[in-house]
């Protein structure tokens, strides 16, 4: 049978062994990314694959295995644009190993948060699960996926002892970012806080703090003022920063939503940004580019940090090699949200 012949029905596997030359086994070794097999002969079973358009049947491909297929996203976030470069990235890795997504939003404070996992797992039977803020640091389902061996990868966790997945320098990242606003002259810089729940939240204010005494500024207590990672947060915190009498002439805010907001408020006070307040995030999510002015903020590459942990997660599944925490880099992406203090 010919290629061509080939092409006009659904392709099997056993058309992709006999296209390459080799046993169903193999061509079923090289889909399932498992090791022992020469780069040639999975070159040749990937050329196969391309050629006939092949797609592998999940249900064929979880009977075999005894897998699902699918990697599960738990998230309680109230960033869209944050859980949605996640799942760009986490959607990347599943696709380049043949792997579908499931997306389940959740509220990690509520009373059945953990029997509600529970039940997901049971339902759909995922092979693992990324946990994104503050999921990754909540302790009963923590103990509950260990103790029934459920696989899972942890995105910026605060806790990361005996989990695998991927970091960020965040405190370091907060720190370098008022360094910034020091270095444009700015004294009076304000902080709106992130979800006090979430471990990002808790570094970023620590490093908010660290920026202050390593320029000699004392703290004031009025310019930190509670976010909760939204964009509706970041308007009300900025309006109660631009009320006080002595506002300040920078407000850092935890993340480009609330950033967003600040900047809002800014406009509907008549306050000219950055003439006359400088406002940065953090995240660098895509908000930022489309906001007036441009965010200036540090760049968290959250997209590469959902695909990492999903490939770590995968590692750790198939037992290929030793899946680890992954540090990955920030940037300081300075644009037209910041300018010297007049």
């Amino acid at each position: 049978m010919t290629r061509d012949r080939i092409r006009m029905k659904r392709a099997t596997i056993n058309d992709v062994a006999r296209v390459a030359g080799t046993s169903k086994k193999t061509v079923s070794r090289v889909l399932n990314n498992e090791p022992n097999v020469r780069e040639s002969m999975r070159q040749r079973v990937m050329s196969a694959v391309a050629a006939l358009n092949y797609r592998p049947l999940t249900s064929a491909r979880s009977l075999a295995t005894n897998r699902s297929f699918m990697i599960g996203l738990l998230y309680d976030n109230l960033s869209p644009s944050y859980i949605m470069e996640v799942q760009a990235g986490v959607l990347e890795a599943c696709e380049a190993q043949h792997y579908s997504m499931m997306v389940q939003p959740l509220v990690s404070m509520a009373p059945d948060f953990v029997e509600r996992v529970e039940d997901i797992l049971s339902r759909h039977r995922p092979d693992g699960l990324i946990l994104t803020p503050p999921i990754t640091d909540h302790p009963q389902l923590l103990d509950s996926l260990r103790k029934n061996d459920v696989p899972f990868a942890s995105i910026a966790p605060m806790h990361a002892k005996g989990c695998i997945g991927v970091s960020l320098r965040e405190r370091e990242a907060a720190a370098t970012m008022v360094a910034h606003l020091v270095s444009l002259g700015h004294r009076r810089i304000a902080h709106i806080l992130g979800d006090p729940k979430h471990g990002a939240g808790i570094w970023r204010l620590a490093g908010y703090r660290d920026g202050l005494k390593r320029a000699g500024l004392k703290e004031n207590p009025a310019y930190m003022v509670q976010g909760r990672f939204s964009f509706e947060s970041g308007v009300a915190a900025a309006r109660q920063l631009l009320a006080l009498r002595q506002r300040p002439t920078a407000i850092f805010a935890a993340d480009d939503d609330m950033a967003t907001g600040a900047i809002w408020a800014a406009s509907e006070a008549g306050i000219a940004v950055p003439g006359e307040i400088s406002i940065c995030g953090f995240d660098d999510t895509t908000i930022a580019k489309q906001v007036w002015p441009p965010l200036t903020t540090i760049h968290q590459p959250v997209r590469e940090m959902g695909r990492r942990a999903t490939e770590e997660l995968l590692r750790r599944v198939h037992g290929k090699g030793e899946a680890t925490m992954v540090e990955v880099n920030y940037e300081m992406r300075i644009r037209a949200s910041t300018a010297p203090t007049s």
